[in-house]
């Protein structure tokens, strides 16, 4: 099952389907949405305030996703490869699209071993 989540404020609502959410990127005191589809969307909150808010409203689903750094949250259905000496991890969906991000060694060497232990 899909969750849904909502990002209100007084101008807009946003409502996104967590599944089609590829990874969420810090911008100061705001946190930018990239899709599946890649359109982009961007709300009012920081990365910290974005790890609550997935948590508060879709509960163990927000399992999915996995804070990489201070700059990204990824859904970690979409990891195709993870290059730690060029410090470059590929989220896809094997069909439509593939986004290379630049994340640090240090931070990616963590995310490839704890991917390896979970099996995720």
């Amino acid at each position: 099952m899909d969750s849904l989540i909502f990002f209100n404020s007084r101008d807009e609502l946003l409502r996104i389907d967590t599944a089609k959410i590829v990874y969420f990127e810090a911008n100061g005191n705001y946190t930018n949405i990239i899709m599946v589809n890649k359109l982009r969307a961007s709300v009012c909150m920081n990365l910290g305030e974005m790890e609550k808010a997935l948590a508060d409203q879709i509960g163990d689903e927000a399992k999915r996703f996995m804070r990489i750094g201070k700059r990204f949250i990824i859904n970690m259905r979409y990891v195709y490869s993870i290059n730690v000496l060029k410090q470059q991890l590929v989220l896809s969906d094997y069909d439509h699209f593939a986004f290379q991000v630049s994340i640090s060694k240090d931070a990616l060497k963590k995310m490839k071993d704890l991917m390896l232990v979970a099996k995720v």
